[in-house]
């Protein structure tokens, strides 16, 4: 057994200085390169033509053709529009025109009931408040009118129909029937009264409801032959798009302007109107005051004379 072992040893030895070995070659061979016969030669450069000179351009070649300016496409794309509201009036359509023409012609109608109704219902309630102001100590329908002289108002209308009923039911003497025909002729009166100071009153509230609407109606159509514009150019640049669309709302604002004014004067209107109104009420009251004296009058001295007639 000694003996194979001392055999086995060197053999075993061999073979690791063998394995040890064989690495150190082979990064010998590496670094040492390929033999000299075997490098690659480095290719051969052919001479090529110089490049030909590019003289700079000159002063006349850089100018423009006459009369030809230089248009820059970018910039003509982005050129801002002027958006000012006349303008943005003459680039609408023509349906979206007629829209904008009838909101303005509406808020001129709007102004010009405002100041006619103003001056009417101004001077009206001056006008009756003196009147009665001057029938006030008056004892009968014919004092009172010469109180009023030729003054031509609503309340000398009412007390020419008492007049005129107290005439016509002379002979008759039932006071309460004289009383309620007179009745129902100041009523009638004050109803005639109430429709002329309401006139024009309508008109506003028609334009207060409606303009809106209207305007609203131009800037849908204006909207609409935008996105046409649009969708025709195939460009969704915000400098194309946006003067169709202000064009559009423009008519949406003159909606307003006329709309707005016209309510708020409607409203104003509405509550002087009732003021006068029962003003006019008021004098229907005096005037039928008057007329009650005077039937009083007239049969207590039909009775004082029976009386002593009857004394005799």
């Amino acid at each position: 057994m000694f003996r194979i072992i001392l055999r086995i040893l060197p053999m075993a030895a061999a073979l690791t200085f063998a394995s040890l070995a064989s690495p150190v070659a082979a990064q010998q061979n590496k670094t040492a390169g390929p033999p000299p016969s075997a490098q690659i030669q480095p290719p051969v450069q052919t001479a090529l033509p110089p490049p030909p000179s590019i003289s700079p351009p000159t002063a006349a070649d850089a100018a423009p053709a006459s009369g030809a300016t230089a248009i820059n496409p970018l910039k003509a794309e982005t050129t801002p529009h002027e958006l000012s509201p006349w303008s943005m009036f003459l680039s609408a359509d023509v349906l979206v025109k007629f829209v904008m023409i009838g909101l303005a012609f509406a808020s001129l109608v709007t102004w010009t009931i405002f100041i006619a109704k103003m001056v009417e219902l101004s001077l009206a309630r001056r006008n009756l408040g003196a009147a009665l102001a001057q029938i006030s100590e008056s004892r009968s329908l014919a004092e009172a009118q010469m109180a009023l002289g030729d003054k031509n108002s609503v309340l000398a209308s009412l007390l020419g129909a008492a007049m005129r009923e107290a005439r016509l039911s002379a002979g008759i003497s039932s006071d309460a029937g004289i009383k309620e025909r007179a009745a129902s002729s100041f009523a009638e009166i004050v109803r005639a009264e109430s429709r002329r100071i309401r006139l024009g009153m309508g008109l506003l509230a028609t334009i207060g409801a409606t303009s809106p609407f209207v305007g609203l109606f131009g800037t849908v159509w204006g909207i609409m032959n935008s996105f046409i514009g649009i969708s025709k150019a195939q460009t969704t640049n915000l400098a194309v798009v946006a003067p169709g669309i202000a064009e559009a709302l423009l008519a949406t604002a003159l909606g307003l302007v006329a709309a707005i004014p016209a309510v708020i004067i409607y409203n104003y209107f509405a509550r002087v109107t009732r003021g006068y109104i029962e003003l006019v009420s008021r004098a229907s009251g005096s005037s039928g005051r008057l007329l009650s004296r005077d039937l009083d009058r007239t049969h207590g001295g039909s009775l004082g004379a029976a009386h002593s007639r009857a004394a005799e």
